[in-house]
Order: structure tokens, then C-alpha cells, then sequence
């Protein structure tokens, strides 16, 4: 019986203890006063026959009402549930400035709850994305009574949250300001498709439909200065201490800040307590299927579908209700999904302990483009000078994120796995595939690129792939990751990139854990642009006012001296 199982009997035998003595649940909808006056209409869930209880805290901008099952759910296992409009959405006032107020009113709902008589003074926070981020602002304000909180797939530093090696997630955040922006009256977006598409990319908002101030802001600050400042909690963390469920997918676009988010406290809490008391949950969904089997186009198996109200209570249980049981319960601090042989495994660290980063070296005889070129993925390294590949990065015509079709159009790029055959058929698509494997690989960390190029324009992508493909051909996406040229050094100190000059990069794939099995193959595929996922680089770093753009011939060289490879830690 795995780990899981065990902590589902044992939750559920709380449950039922719990049932026993629930009566009925009492729902109260209260509007809490912020220091500055503004009210934030809640909602409390509880049950009368407890005189105190620790309260579980969800502040949404996403509809506080919509959480009545899992107030319900809080109720029956011991806790008080309270779910909070935030600040300028749905009932509450004000005005919502994305995650700009968010420490603050959560510091200040935290110290409301712990004054209230049903309220025994312990307090924790849970939920995901936005849901999750206010965890983290709430928690550098050190308020007191926040006990424990269970961040999921959410950052600690908003600039890495939208940009990745100098490029934006375009249409991540697009969609999602569009969504949650105040709109004219009666207006309707625009085609997104073209709106995407549309340059300089200053005009993305009035592309859509209206103007929104905060996707201009963000669009206008490429780089982690003083702007983000008040929105990058990195450094505070170590000072917290707090016990921590970090959960997240490999396919979420939060995937590599909420990994760092646990490396942070693990390591460099200052509390060695609190060191010992974060625990990762790293599975192979992408940012809409935590818990789930099937994500976009590959079902993982039953073991990939987990109920993590049950971890969520487990871990509650144990911090913030500090039940003997539930304490007494050993984890481990790591526990992560292998996919492809699609198994969960445990560990006491991230990257986890004895995996040994190995080069898989990039070779061909000069024409790598498409699956039917003859590009090369090998453990040997080269021996002897072979020419370089070359691919046209054209702006007008940027490489899709994924394969375009009628049920997924451009605006519908998805992050999560799909079959990448129709792009390996492009020309500005480089494609190094091994041989089928006569043994499993199994690898689990951090994946990274480590390439030689030039261009001949001041700017160019890099943007990577790692591939299974299956014996049947379907090509799985398994990590991806993108670098803007300009800041292949610094991201703080852009430089221009001289026309035909060698240049070693890295970029990075983020964590990931994978068997390759028995006669698949392993592949690479490599474009100069990963659209709409990231803004196209128009080639000519004039920034987003520009409309002017460059076509670059990108090359990537595998030879001695200049050897491209990509670096998996291998078991």
C-alpha cells in the first residue's frame, strides 16, 4: 500500500469520526473592514456545535460563493472555512490592481479571524494560482495566527511568473488581464487569434478591445528592475516560519517557480524547524489538471489522478490542528511523478539524490530541419567538425506553441502534452532524435539546454523541446524552454548580439521526471520562436513600441570545442 492510499484510509476514517458529531453547517456572509476602510464581503462556514475551531482561509478573486462544497468539506473534518472576495472583485469594494494589495488585506483578514470567538488563534491559508500567490503576500507580512499554508502552482518572484528568459507569456497574461480587467460598456473582444498577432506589441490591449493599463505596465518592464520589486518575495522567505505543501505540474507554467519556492525553504529557512517541515508534490498535469489522470492529449494512468483535498487535510491536520495521529504520520518531503512508466516515487530533496547530469549531444550533416532531416541525439560526443544547422526565425510567421487545427486554434496553445509531429514537418523546426532505446533512461531534475549559436540579427529566440516519442510516432512534449538572445548573460544587462558570432547559451527546461522506455526515442526539437505560449522576438531589440521586424537565420553548431547538447540528470 503506497504512501497515499494510507493517508486516504486515515483521512477517511476522520471524516466519519467528524460526521458523528457534525450537526449542521452554518454559513454567515460578513463584510470585513481593510485598514483603509475598504470591506471584503466573506463568507463563514462553520459548525455551531464547536466552540472554537483553526479556521482554513481562501482569498479569491474568483467568486467566493462557488466554495460552498468545500466549506462543507473543512466543516466536517473540524476546521472554520472562510472564502473572501478579494479586494475589487465580485462583492467585495475597491478597485483590483493584480496582487497589489494582497499582503495587506490578507494580513488584516487574518487578524480580524484570530479576534473571533469561534476562532482558536491558528489560522491557514490554501488554494492555487492567484489563490496561492496571496499566501505568500500574507505570509512575508507576518501576521499573527497564520500557522501553516499550502501554496499550489503559484510564484514568490511575479516577474518569473510572466517572463522566462526574457520573453513573455504572452498569452497566458493577455487572456487572463482581458478576463479580470474592467471592460466599456458593452464591449466584446476582439478575435484573439489576430489580437495575439498584432504589432507593435504595445497594441495588444486595444487589439482585443479596450485598454488595459495593467498588460501595458507589464509588457513595458522586460526585465526584473525596481518595478517588480514590491512583487518578488524570494528574499523574504527564509525568514518565514511556516510549514508549506508546495503542489504543482511539470506541464504548469508555475512549475519552476513553485519547485524553487520549496528548494528556498527547504535549504535557506532560517528555522531549521521549518526547514524540515515543507513538503513538494510535483506531478505531470499542467495548470488546469492538478490531480487529474489525462492532461490535454496523454492519459497517465490512474496513479496520475490524486485527491489532494485529502493531502491538504492530511497536512492541516498535522500543523494546524496538530492532531497526535496526523503527526505522528511520517512523509516525504518530496514526492514525485515519473512519467512514462507513470509511477509515483519519494524523495528527501529536489532535484532528488542519485541522478548525475549526462549530455545527450546534438549532431547532424548540416540539414537537422524537420523529423525527416537528419539530425541526431547521441550520448558520444562528436569527434570531428560537422556543419552547422540553420533555420529562418520569421516574425510573421512564428513557430506555433503546438500543432494548429480546427478544436485547437492559435489562441488555444496549450502547455501540456500533445503529439508535436506537425511542427517537426516545418522547415524553421531543427530535430535531433536518438536511436530507440535497447534499455530504459530514467531521469529526474532540472533539464537544461546547453547550445552553441549565432544569428545574423541583434536578437533571436532559442526556444527547446524535449520529446518522447512513442514506437507508434506520437511525439510528446516532456519540458520546454526559451532564451531571448539579449539576455543569454544577464537579464538585468541585456546586450545586442553581434551578427555571426558564436555564442554559448543556456537555457533552462525546468523539472521534470521521465522513463524513457524500451524502444522509444528521445528527441529535441528547436525553433527561434514558441507562439503564442511566448511573444514572438521580432529580431531587432526596438522594443514593444516597434512595428519593425527582421527575418533571422538562426544556426546551432555540434562541434568540437562548440558541442550543443542538452543535460539530463540521469539515473
Amino acid at each position: 500500500m503506497n504512501d497515499t492510499m494510507k493517508i486516504t484510509l486515515a483521512m477517511l476514517a476522520t471524516l466519519t469520526f467528524c460526521d458523528a458529531a457534525f450537526a449542521e453547517m452554518k454559513q454567515e456572509t460578513i463584510s470585513i473592514p481593510m485598514r483603509d476602510g475598504v470591506k471584503l464581503v466573506t463568507d463563514v462556514y462553520r459548525d455551531d456545535t464547536l466552540t472554537q475551531a483553526p479556521v482554513v482561509l481562501m482569498r479569491t478573486p474568483y467568486d467566493r460563493t462557488s466554495q460552498k462544497g468545500l466549506g462543507e468539506y473543512w466543516v466536517k473534518a473540524g476546521y472554520v472555512f472562510v472564502a473572501q472576495d478579494c479586494r475589487g472583485t465580485r462583492a467585495s469594494a475597491g478597485v483590483l490592481a493584480p496582487y497589489n494589495n494582497e499582503g495587506q488585506d490578507g494580513y488584516d483578514t487574518i487578524e480580524w479571524l484570530t479576534r473571533q470567538t469561534w476562532c482558536n488563534g491558528r489560522v491557514g491559508m490554501v488554494g492555487g494560482s492567484y489563490v496561492g500567490a496571496v499566501q505568500w503576500q500574507a505570509a512575508v507580512e507576518h501576521p499573527q495566527g497564520l500557522v501553516v499554508i499550502a501554496p499550489q502552482a503559484t510564484w514568490s518572484s511575479f516577474y518569473r511568473n510572466l517572463y522566462l528568459g526574457g520573453s513573455v507569456r504572452l498569452a497566458l497574461i493577455s487572456t487572463w488581464i482581458a478576463g479580470n480587467s474592467p471592460k466599456p460598456e458593452g464591449a466584446i473582444p476582439n478575435e484573439m487569434n489576430e489580437a495575439l498577432m498584432r504589432l507593435p506589441l504595445s497594441d495588444v490591449d486595444e487589439a482585443i478591445g479596450w485598454p488595459m493599463p495593467w498588460l501595458d505596465a507589464f509588457l513595458t518592464h522586460p526585465e526584473p528592475n525596481g518595478f517588480w520589486t514590491r512583487l518578488d518575495l524570494t528574499s523574504k522567505l527564509p525568514e518565514l516560519q511556516l510549514p508549506a505543501l508546495h503542489v504543482v505540474g511539470y506541464y504548469d507554467f508555475f512549475s519552476r517557480e513553485s519547485v524553487d519556492n520549496f528548494v528556498v525553504m527547504q535549504r535557506h529557512a532560517r528555522d531549521p524547524h521549518t526547514r524540515q517541515q515543507q513538503r513538494l508534490v510535483l506531478g505531470p498535469w499542467d495548470h488546469g489538471t492538478i490531480g487529474k489522470s489525462q492532461v490535454v492529449d496523454v492519459d497517465f494512468g490512474p496513479e496520475a489522478a490524486l485527491d489532494l483535498s485529502v493531502i491538504q487535510l492530511d497536512w492541516f491536520d498535522r500543523h494546524l490542528k496538530q492532531d497526535a495521529v496526523a503527526k505522528a504520520r511520517p512523509f516525504s518531503p518530496v514526492r514525485y511523478f515519473s512519467m512514462g512508466d507513470n509511477v509515483w516515487r519519494d524523495a528527501g530533496t529536489w532535484p532528488p539524490e542519485g541522478f548525475k547530469d549526462t549530455s545527450f549531444y546534438l549532431q547532424s550533416d548540416g540539414h537537422a530541419n524537420t523529423r525527416q532531416g537528419n539530425g541526431r541525439l547521441t550520448r558520444e560526443a562528436p569527434t570531428k567538425e560537422q556543419p552547422a544547422d540553420s533555420f529562418r526565425a520569421d516574425p510573421s510567421k512564428p513557430t506555433p506553441s503546438n500543432p494548429i487545427t480546427a478544436a485547437r486554434p492559435l489562441k488555444g496553445a496549450v502547455w501540456g502534452p500533445v503529439d508535436n509531429r506537425p511542427l517537426e514537418d516545418r522547415e524553421d523546426m531543427l530535430v535531433y532524435t536518438s536511436e530507440p532505446m535497447t534499455e530504459p533512461i530514467t531521469f529526474a531534475g532540472n533539464v537544461v539546454a546547453k547550445l552553441y549559436v549565432s544569428t545574423d540579427t541583434v536578437d533571436a529566440d532559442w526556444a527547446v523541446k524535449l520529446i518522447d516519442v512513442h514506437p507508434n510516432g506520437f511525439a510528446q512534449n516532456i519540458a520546454r524552454g526559451i532564451l531571448r538572445g539579449r539576455y543569454r548573460d544577464s537579464l538585468l544587462n541585456p546586450k545586442l548580439m553581434q551578427p555571426g558570432q558564436v555564442y554559448e547559451i543556456t537555457i533552462d527546461l525546468g523539472p521534470v521526471a521521465a522513463t524513457i522506455a524500451k524502444s522509444h526515442q528521445l528527441r529535441v526539437d528547436m525553433s527561434g520562436a514558441d507562439f503564442p505560449l511566448y511573444d514572438r522576438n521580432p529580431n531587432t531589440a526596438a522594443g514593444i513600441f516597434s512595428e519593425h521586424t527582421a527575418i533571422a537565420t538562426e544556426q546551432v553548431y555540434h562541434k568540437p570545442g562548440s558541442l550543443s547538447c542538452i543535460v539530463l540528470p540521469l539515473k
